[in-house]
């Protein structure tokens, strides 16, 4: 069973799943298409053409024309900021007032499942009883908790053509220009701007308040800093790819090279 509020507009032609929620004054256009359990916040809009997957949570968001939003996916709620309370020296919620805006053709919570096809009439020799084994994998795409968070002073925005990736966390007031690509598990801590075609490799953090230019390049695991202009960056924390990998080299030169001067019995394998 599901819920409309009568001040929301849903278009005759979207498809709704069950268990959804559309809430006050919320916007479904035409051919949208809505998963199981989704929730729509007050005040949403959802663009022409858009798939939201099942269970997920929209607030305080416009989302554009075309775009894929994958089950779980949570975009519009509270960023996280606080500011310490110098008489009783707790930590009180700093407000989170602004909006997320997201452009066309975007696509969140992007995930691969791995999934085994068996045979179980093949069977191991040795042993007595049958053992399946796999005879084909195939990957499947599956979204995973994307987050994006609501902004404080300005908006979030996602600009056209961005792919994020599962387990992506968009902190307060970032924004992304058209065409950024950020892999799983990584994060942009708040009011940091990534510039155009901006790629991120996987379990890689950037940091707030700085600017990446566009087409800079992230390698995975990177920690990055400081603004960077162009080009690619690496490491943590984050070099110039270059200096990254002579650093990498010099640091195995230095191992490999290095002789322990304890005694054999002493040294520690």
């Amino acid at each position: 069973m599901n819920f409309a509020h009568p001040s929301a507009i849903v278009h005759k032609t979207a498809k709704i799943g069950p268990l959804v929620a559309i809430l006050e004054k919320a916007r479904i256009r035409a051919n949208v298409v809505i998963g199981a359990g989704t929730v729509i916040g007050e005040n949403v809009e959802v663009g022409e053409g858009t798939v939201l997957g099942s269970g997920v949570h929209l607030s305080n968001c416009r989302i554009g024309k075309e775009c894929i939003i994958h089950q779980g996916v949570c975009i519009g709620q509270d960023g996280f900021g606080f500011h310490l309370d110098t008489v009783g020296g707790n930590h009180q919620k700093k407000p989170q007032t602004r909006s997320v805006l997201i452009g066309s053709n975007v696509e969140i919570g992007i995930d691969h499942l791995l999934r085994l096809d068996w045979n179980p009439t093949l069977h191991d020799p040795e042993q007595t009883f049958p053992i399946r084994f796999p005879t084909r994998m195939r990957l499947d795409k599956k979204g995973a908790n994307t987050t994006v968070d609501r902004g404080s002073w300005r908006n979030t925005v996602i600009e056209s053509g961005c792919k994020l990736d599962n387990l992506v966390q968009i902190g307060h007031n970032v924004r992304l220009r058209k065409g950024c690509v950020i892999a799983a598990q990584s994060g942009v801590a708040g009011s940091t701007t990534l510039g155009q075609r901006v790629l991120i490799g996987g379990q890689s953090g950037i940091g707030q308040h700085i600017t990446l230019g566009d087409d800079v390049q992230v390698l995975a695991k990177s920690a990055v800093l400081r603004s960077v202009a162009s080009g690619g960056v690496g490491g943590r924390p984050a070099l110039p790819v270059r200096d990254y990998h002579k650093t990498k080299a010099l640091i195995k030169k230095m191992l490999t090279s290095r002789t322990d001067p304890r005694p054999e019995s002493e040294s520690v394998l």
